[in-house]
């Protein structure tokens, strides 16, 4: 059997209505997005990560930056997320695709690899693996995997705004459709709405660069148990962003999902 070419694709922009240039905010002396991507590309099974950025000029800083840091980038449509990751897949010639968003700069390699690596062994099985749905890992370690011909039938067949803005949406919503998996975490815990290690606003910032100034110094290759352990020995820093904690898109769309409910998301 052949192995199948699996791209890893981290979305990223320069507009954000709450933290405008977010994924260019320093951390441990590197902008966020290359941090970000260093930790994707420490993953076994992410095959080659691209950065899909738009054709906004906005985000001309985005594609020189992945220029001066040697980082695949791809320029696709600002709004319609799905069309972005179906066409940057077709470019690189993807069997397999990874959907990451570039807002979780804490993302453990590891998690990345367990998700993949689920997929790979139920290949046969499955259209669409992920670990949100439900979710369990600490919000902000979000995999999403999808063979190439089932993010083409999204594509061509997805209609509703937010299938196209949020990429994976027309899966999920329509179980009776695609061959679904969740991989939860084993340690049987759920810390999706009470752990938030995801950027959208400065507290989020705040508290990333907390763990970063903490751990990069002497571990740069810190995973999610070592986060765990420094939350535990400085709640100080578990509580720059905690207010902010299960905050996240579903609460603006709660009456148009049908796989989704309140108790998914909160409301600020």
């Amino acid at each position: 059997m052949s192995v199948p070419k699996i791209l890893t694709v981290v979305q990223a922009r320069m507009g954000s209505s709450r933290l405008p240039g977010k994924v260019l905010l320093p951390l441990a002396g590197q902008p966020l997005l290359v941090r970000m991507v260093e930790r994707v590309q420490r993953a076994h099974l992410a095959g080659t990560v691209v950065v899909a950025t738009t054709t906004e000029a906005d985000d001309d800083a985005i594609a020189a930056l992945c220029a001066t840091h040697g980082l695949e980038c791809f320029r696709g449509d600002a709004l319609d997320l799905l069309d972005r990751h179906y066409q940057v897949a077709r470019h690189y010639e993807a069997d397999v695709v990874l959907k990451i968003p570039s807002d979780c700069p804490l993302i453990d390699p590891a998690v990345i690899d367990e998700v993949v690596g689920f997929y790979l062994h139920f290949a046969d099985r499955y259209d669409f693996v992920s670990n949100l749905h439900p979710a369990t890992f600490p919000d902000g370690n979000d995999v999403e995997v999808m063979p190439i011909a089932a993010l083409e039938t999204a594509w061509r067949e997805a209609q509703r705004p937010l299938e196209r803005e949020h990429t994976t949406p027309f899966f999920w919503e329509n179980p009776d459709r695609f061959r679904l998996a969740n991989v939860e975490w084993e340690t049987g815990l759920d810390y999706s709405m009470s752990h938030r290690w995801t950027i959208d606003y400065p507290e989020d910032y705040n508290f990333i660069k907390a763990v970063y100034d903490a751990l990069h110094p002497t571990n740069p290759t810190f995973g999610l148990d070592n986060i765990l352990q420094l939350l535990h020995k400085r709640p100080d820093i578990a509580q720059l962003n905690t207010h902010l904690a299960g905050v996240n898109w579903y609460r603006n769309h709660l009456t148009e999902l049908k796989t989704v409910d309140a108790s998914q998301t909160r409301k600020i």
